[in-house]
């Protein structure tokens, strides 16, 4: 699944006038300041407008109605942006409310703090660009090709501003004794900062707002009842089967799982092939316990059944949005069609043939901070058999591993130490008993 062949209709949460084909000019008249900045809230894209507002008032899908957007008055009325303007586009990525990230959703908006303890609207109250800092437009972002600026040290003047990391306002010892009780246990949890990313810990559950959808298998979507689409919904309210997407599973307050990860990705991209070894994992997380910059990190789980060319052992670039006659499946419902379509656009062979194939990919959380007395305790990882970080391998991790040979050690000094405290006191009642 990708923006091209389906340019209109993706570019409508893309920042961009008019981006409907991969020749788009990126100059500053064609970047669209208003999406951010509209503190009215009246600001709206046309969702298959290629990134245009409604300038007269315009149905969707033959059923919403989009208001034609008074530019006059947005334009006198822009400001910093919000949660909202945000929000409007990351809230809904992937098709709906929370779907595709499962940290961010629209209780986003006004989160208590057993949400998010940054941006409780009762308590802290942060936007998205507390953290998120800008430079000349740039926007500080924490999972992309290359690690986010900014140093694992308290954030100054200097650093331009750079605050994305969490050590960037906590330090890499964040977790202050008492003044009254010096708490070993502080201190060892302050030891972890090397190793253990801060989200790891804090973030003990994602999906804690809104559902997120775990599972999307393309492969059985197509299907009418009556020549009528299908869509039925499950216990979220959410749908289990829609003929335009096919069959979705959902989840809430859900267990991450845990990579090592320094900031950076490898993905599958476009045209490079892949065996069926399934799944395949089309983004992943790049680190190791060797790597200096890579910490344990939390992630979503996205699993997914999504169409393959068997014979050039390519996944599939489907065209789904457009009019009949173009090859969009959501016009027309035909997999060869919409793959021979897709892979024209995305300039890539198609030998005709559509199976499919299952894949995942994760997705790192960095939000929604749950307040700390509901952090994970010790014996979340630290325990023989179904921590947390079973998976993790690397490193050794007490009460997870052990070395025999070391227990054969501890043993045998416990051992040593039971004879010469026996011997003394054994020593002891005799010289007391003599001295009688």
């Amino acid at each position: 699944m990708a923006v091209t062949s389906n340019w209109c209709r993706c570019t409508s949460c893309h920042a961009g006038y008019g981006w409907k084909d991969k020749n788009f000019d990126f100059s500053e008249e064609k970047i669209d300041c208003l999406v951010c900045h509209d503190t009215t809230g009246t600001y709206k894209k046309f969702p298959t407008d290629c990134g245009y507002p409604p300038l007269k008032d315009k149905l969707f899908a033959g059923k919403k109605l989009f208001k034609a957007v008074n530019l006059s008055y947005v334009a006198q009325h822009v400001g910093h942006t919000t949660r909202e303007s945000c929000g409007k586009c990351h809230f809904y990525s992937g098709g709906g409310d929370g779907v595709k990230r499962g940290d961010i959703d629209s209780t986003l908006i006004a989160p208590s703090k057993e949400i998010d303890v940054h941006m409780d609207a009762k308590g802290l109250n942060f936007t998205c660009s507390t953290c998120h800092t800008t430079v000349a437009h740039e926007i500080d972002g924490r999972h992309y090709d290359s690690p986010a600026p900014g140093r694992r040290e308290l954030a100054f003047p200097r650093y331009e501003g750079h605050r994305v990391r969490c050590e960037s306002c906590h330090g890499v010892r964040p977790h202050k004794p008492s003044k009254k009780l010096f708490d070993w246990r502080l201190v060892k949890l302050n030891d972890h900062t090397d190793r253990v990313a801060c989200q790891t810990c804090h973030i003990p559950l994602y999906a804690r707002g809104k559902p997120t959808n775990i599972y999307w298998d393309w492969s059985t979507a197509g299907r009418h009842k009556d020549g009528k689409p299908i869509v039925k919904k499950g216990p979220f309210g959410r749908p289990e089967y829609h003929t335009k997407k096919g069959t979705l599973k959902w989840g809430k307050n859900l267990v991450p799982v845990y990579f090592w990860y320094n900031g950076t990705y490898s993905y599958v991209l476009p045209g490079e092939r892949v065996e069926k070894r399934e799944p395949v994992v089309i983004i992943r997380p790049n680190g190791s316990a060797e790597d200096p910059e890579a910490r344990i990190f939390p992630f979503k789980p996205h699993f997914g059944k999504q169409p393959y060319d068997p014979v050039n052992k390519l996944l599939i670039v489907p065209k789904l949005f457009g009019p009949k006659g173009s090859g969009a499946f959501w016009a027309e419902f035909d997999w060869k069609k919409s793959a021979a379509a897709g892979m024209a656009a995305a300039g890539l062979p198609f030998s005709g043939q559509v199976d499919f194939i299952e894949t995942v990919y994760y997705h790192a959380l960095s939000h929604m901070v749950a307040p700390k007395d509901k952090a994970l305790k010790c014996e979340a990882c630290h325990i023989r058999q179904g921590g947390r970080l079973a998976n993790i391998s690397g490193v050794y991790l007490p009460g997870r591993d052990r070395l025999v040979e070391l227990d054969k050690i501890g043993q045998a000094l416990c051992l040593i130490a039971l004879l010469f405290v026996s011997v003394h006191g054994l020593a002891r009642i005799i010289i007391s008993l003599k001295r009688k």
